[in-house]
């Protein structure tokens, strides 16, 4: 393992992480969201965060991406502590949400503007005219973003999300709602541009199918608190089931523990 040590926090760090979150914590009132999370994710790896609604899933993402204050606990993202430093790498991540829109008025290519300024992407028309041959969306560049389908918000959120060719990749259910076969190319360029830019990213999501084709390494959370981890071969084998949805639905409901 690549070690280095980290004067500030006095202590050993992984050197080739590009995630780091210790002690994870998230209260809202007197609702615990995260209860004392930790992980390390290595760069260029693929991980799949897991459960049910209330699991935890979204608040964590929106701490490592420095949407969320955490009530305590520590993330580091590309060796910066995202408390104190998130300025310094805030440029090299980006994150991806169905849920969340982009202003309905703006066409998609002013959206796609806002955003590359935001993040400070030099030739900014250069790098919009190759997302929209990439995803498709060149047909689309000037029709408000309010107007487009489920489909192709997707695709504009996906074009946003990449603007800046982030190292590392948030997702939380990049693919719910959509048909089949968008989906399926949804997830298709997800595992191109991990493999063009040896990306680290992190999946929230419900399907299963998905985590399985696209994760390294899945990370099962119950009212926030971790309660398995381990490759996806790893977990069909400690818990004897032939599909992750199987392995989701025994955790889920304390139907068996690994074997």
């Amino acid at each position: 393992m690549d070690l280095a040590f980290s004067a500030d926090a006095g202590s050993v760090k992984n050197a080739n992480a590009a995630i780091e979150v210790e002690s994870l914590t998230k209260c809202f009132r007197d609702v615990i969201a995260v209860d004392h999370l930790s992980f390390v994710l290595a760069r260029g790896s693929v991980t799949g965060l897991l459960g049910g609604n209330g699991a935890g899933k979204s608040t964590t993402i929106g701490m490592i991406m420095g949407l969320i204050l955490p009530t305590s606990g520590r993330v580091r993202v590309l060796g910066a502590d995202m408390s104190r430093e998130r300025h310094r790498v805030l440029g090299r991540m980006n994150f991806e949400s169905p849920y969340v829109d982009m202003p309905h008025r703006l066409s998609v290519r002013q959206n796609l503007e806002v955003f590359g300024r935001l993040y400070g992407v030099v030739e900014i028309d250069a790098r919009i005219a190759a997302l929209a041959r990439d995803l498709a969306l060149e047909d689309l560049l000037d029709r408000p973003s309010g107007q487009l389908s489920a489909g192709q918000k997707t695709r504009a959120a996906l074009a946003k999300a990449l603007i800046n060719e982030p190292e590392v990749l948030l997702l939380d259910e990049p693919t719910a709602s959509l048909d089949p076969d968008t989906a399926d190319w949804v997830r298709s360029h997800i595992e191109d541009y991990r493999g063009a830019r040896r990306a680290t990213i992190l999946l929230a999501s419900h399907n299963m199918r998905e985590v399985e084709r696209l994760c390294d390494r899945v990370i099962m959370l119950r009212q926030g608190r971790i309660i398995d981890d381990g490759s996806p071969e790893d977990l069909l084998a400690r818990f004897g089931r032939d599909n992750l949805e199987d392995v989701f639905l025994d955790l889920a409901r304390g139907r068996r523990q690994a074997q």
